[in-house]
């Protein structure tokens, strides 16, 4: 039966894992919170506290990417005005100025939506390798006219997509 970690089940936990994370030892922690012993509190930091950190490692990093969301919508917004300002006050550079902004505002907020992809997209039913391998599927399949004309309508029917 795995052994209960005494420091995880102590009522002080939370600033027991502070302690540890600002680098106090374990004989001083175990000390200052009986009934914990120097390897009781050694285990819970190999064992337990490497877990609680990734988890608080990860909520900031939730919490800095909705910060950035919401400054860039701030931005979006402002950018926005400000257009409709120089509209109004017909100031045309100024408004194409403030369209081109709001554009920007637009593809950052996609980009870091994940909505807006720009990786490069191959078409290999054109590209000259796949030309040579159909050529090579097909002549090895010479010997066999079943499969040959089975895997060629697959093929053709691939292509289609």
């Amino acid at each position: 039966m795995p052994r209960v970690c005494t420091v995880c089940n102590h009522p002080q936990r939370h600033e027991i894992d502070k302690e540890l994370v600002a680098g106090g030892t374990n004989r001083a922690i175990a000390g200052q919170y009986p009934p914990l012993t120097r390897s009781a509190v050694q285990r819970h930091k190999d064992e337990h506290l490497p877990e609680k950190l990734a988890q608080a490692h990860q909520a900031a990093e939730v919490a800095e990417s909705d910060s950035l969301l919401a400054q860039v919508k701030a931005l979006q917004v402002k950018a926005g005005q400000l257009l409709e300002m120089a509209e109004q006050q017909g100031d045309v550079k100024t408004a194409l100025a403030g369209i081109r902004e709001s554009r920007a505002c637009v593809e950052l907020l996609a980009k870091l939506l994940g909505e807006l992809d720009e990786r490069p997209q191959i078409n290999l039913v054109q590209s000259s390798q796949w030309f040579d391998m159909r050529n090579t599927i097909m002549a090895a399949l010479d010997q066999y006219p079943e499969a040959k004309r089975k895997v060629a309508a697959a093929l053709l029917a691939g292509e289609d997509i």
